[in-house]
């Protein structure tokens, strides 16, 4: 697998690591040559000194052969063109987005790029620490609009089906673990005493979920 790491900021020099020590191959491109001193020294990869969105300076990074690329540099501006170049221009399979400003965030998933707000998830994250709620959470997808919970079956809900307590495009079973064993449930599958439910929420669901479950 190839990838093309547009900045090598903190971010940037992190992921090319990370990805470096999974066995990727790994190009790193940033217009400051002193930005790739915080690469380790063991670091694998390929360097390319040049602005992320040239094409000159992309070709360079083998961005023709690449299955991703990740623009992660200290502009929004910068990102998002040199995201826009990689998918429209060479077709590149994965690419995303470093995103400062939460507010432009809608404005670029319409051009169809998959972005990443620390703010955002920051956000959201921080309320979950701070916040005590009986739904854990797994994991946040995105930049943490969609996020996987978990939570133990309420009482009032055993002998319902899944179907009662999924909600288009907010709420969906996506799993549960029953007598230790987990499976994928059907919308008619009927919830048990004990079942810990696992589920994938929407941002805009959170409220709703609680309700379905009572705990509000």
């Amino acid at each position: 697998m190839k990838i093309v790491v547009i900045g090598c900021g903190r971010l940037g020099a992190g992921l090319a690591e990370a990805l470096s020590a999974r066995g990727v191959e790994v190009a790193v491109v940033d217009r400051d040559p002193g930005a790739f001193g915080r690469l380790s020294p063991t670091f694998g990869g390929r360097t390319v000194t040049g602005v992320g969105f040239d094409r000159e300076v992309l070709l360079q990074a083998g961005i023709e052969q690449a299955d991703a690329l990740a623009a992660v540099t200290s502009s929004d501006e910068v990102n998002v063109v040199t995201a826009r170049v990689a998918r429209i221009l060479f077709r590149v399979p994965r690419v995303a987005a470093r995103l400062f400003d939460p507010g432009n965030e809608e404005v670029y998933r319409r051009l169809g790029l998959t972005t990443i707000s620390h703010v955002t998830w920051g956000v959201n994250r921080l309320s979950e620490l701070l916040c005590y709620s009986p739904l854990q959470t797994v994991k946040s997808l995105g930049s943490g609009e969609v996020e996987l919970v978990e939570v133990e079956l309420p009482q009032l809900l055993a002998g319902r089906s899944v179907r009662e307590l999924s909600v288009p495009g907010e709420i969906q079973v996506v799993a549960l673990t029953r007598q230790g064993r987990t499976l994928i449930p059907t919308p008619g599958s009927e919830f048990r005493a004990g079942d810990l439910l696992h589920l994938a929420l929407h941002s805009s669901g959170s409220g709703r979920l609680k309700e379905l479950l009572g705990l509000q």
